[in-house]
């Protein structure tokens, strides 16, 4: 529970196939206290086990997506252990998202810095309302943005990266978009009506082929050229071997109607 509002730091309501994580803690502007950290992650080890779930949105309450780190507890102590636990602890979290069976999109309405910034580039996909910015600003508190720097960077490529990492300077909505930390805009009064359209979307596509498709994808990523069409060649032709995967080319092929998914 936050201590300043007696309500809880991560709230959750499904809507349908859609799992939507609120981040609560709008007087801190939703800062990644390990409070809120253990809270995302307990949600994402339930979400893992949950069948009914086909993706997963982030957002937050108030005037900010997410600040980063909480400062606060940070400058609490000077203890290596106590800030090498938390900052494993936000790795793995980060992490989580990478792992999940669902796609997770980010749904950024306000400002998004440091760690908040790295859980958006951590994200699969990111929908912007067109009046947020970001940041990786721990230059201008005197600290590199280390952890930050790997989701970011694996979203805007290096030069990019750095120029943010360096300057500690915010970048505009559409500057996200061009340079690929997000991959949607949306104005500011249609941001909840367009993400949850697209959320929606993918949780109506075949549910196996999404979740080992999003596997395979991190997987090859990480690969070089070779070695990425090699896994993912492996990769469709097993895929086209499924049930949905046959049904849909069939319906396709055929000119009949979608077929309703089976998940295998």
């Amino acid at each position: 529970m936050s201590k300043a509002s007696n309500e809880p730091v991560l709230l959750r309501r499904d809507e349908g196939h859609v799992a939507v994580l609120t981040l609560n803690r709008p007087h801190a502007m939703n800062a990644l206290s390990g409070e809120l950290i253990d809270a995302l992650q307990a949600e994402f080890d339930r979400l893992a086990r949950d069948k009914e779930i086909r993706c997963v949105v982030i957002e937050a309450t108030g005037r900010a997506f997410s600040t980063g780190h909480d400062l606060k507890e940070v400058t609490s102590t000077r203890d290596y252990a106590f800030h090498h636990d938390l900052l494993t602890r936000c790795s793995a979290m980060m992490m989580s998202i990478k792992r999940l069976p669902q796609p997770v999109i980010a749904k950024v309405h306000a400002l998004a810095t440091a760690a908040g910034c790295q859980l958006v580039a951590a994200c699969d996909l990111a929908v912007a309302s067109t009046d947020a910015t970001f940041a990786t600003s721990g230059i201008n508190n005197g600290l590199f943005c280390g952890t930050p720097s790997v989701a970011v960077g694996r979203n805007v490529g290096s030069k990019r990266a750095l120029d943010m990492l360096f300057t500690g300077q915010p970048i505009d909505a559409a500057t996200a978009l061009r340079d690929g930390l997000v991959s949607r805009l949306a104005p500011p009064d249609k941001l909840d009506e367009e993400t949850m359209a697209f959320a929606q979307h993918i949780a109506s596509q075949p549910p196996q082929q999404i979740a080992s498709g999003k596997a395979m994808f991190h997987t090859h990523m990480a690969m070089d050229l070779e070695q990425a069409y090699a896994y993912a060649t492996d990769f469709m032709a097993g895929a086209i071997q499924r049930e949905d995967a046959q049904a849909g080319i069939d319906a396709f092929a055929g000119k009949k109607p979608k077929p309703d998914w089976k998940g295998r």
